[in-house]
């Protein structure tokens, strides 16, 4: 896990059933977080891409679960560039027990760049192709935005 970009949360009290176990939609919002501190790595912050008239879509999402995460568990979440296209680009998104390294759930999310203003499919552009390539191996940012010295 080292090797790829990792994105650190603690799990909060509202994020669970009674039964203290995450709630599965939640899920869904760690997929976001942890792609949005992704792609602020590497291309930088959000707002940045919209005013330069960039912006993007979900299209696909998926996931499946392993093992359960419960109320104060740390998760280790990965996210890593799968498979790049002309327009759309997925990650595959990975959650682990941060302590105990037990796969918790893999996801997969794909998205499509288009245009901010008219949000019409457009093709990536280069100098984000070659970022989007290049990931962000190595590097750890915890729930606060802040890059963790692995």
């Amino acid at each position: 896990m080292n090797n790829e970009f990792r994105y650190l949360l603690r799990v909060r009290y509202s994020e669970c059933d009674a039964q203290k176990v995450v709630f599965n939609s939640r899920y869904s919002d760690y997929v976001d977080i942890a792609v949005g501190e992704f792609t602020r790595v590497i291309w930088g912050d959000y707002n940045d891409m919209l005013a330069n008239g960039i912006d993007n879509q979900v299209v696909s999402y998926s996931i499946d679960w392993q093992a359960p995460a419960h109320f104060d568990d740390v998760i280790a979440i990965t996210v890593k560039p799968e498979k790049i296209g002309n327009s759309s680009y997925a990650f595959e998104v990975v959650f682990h027990h941060h302590q105990s390294h037990q796969k918790i759930a893999s996801a997969k999310i794909v998205y499509v760049m288009v245009s901010a203003t008219q949000h019409q499919k457009m093709a990536i552009p280069n100098n984000m192709r070659t970022q989007l390539e290049k990931g962000a191996p190595g590097i750890t940012v915890d729930h606060a935005g802040v890059h963790i010295q692995p």
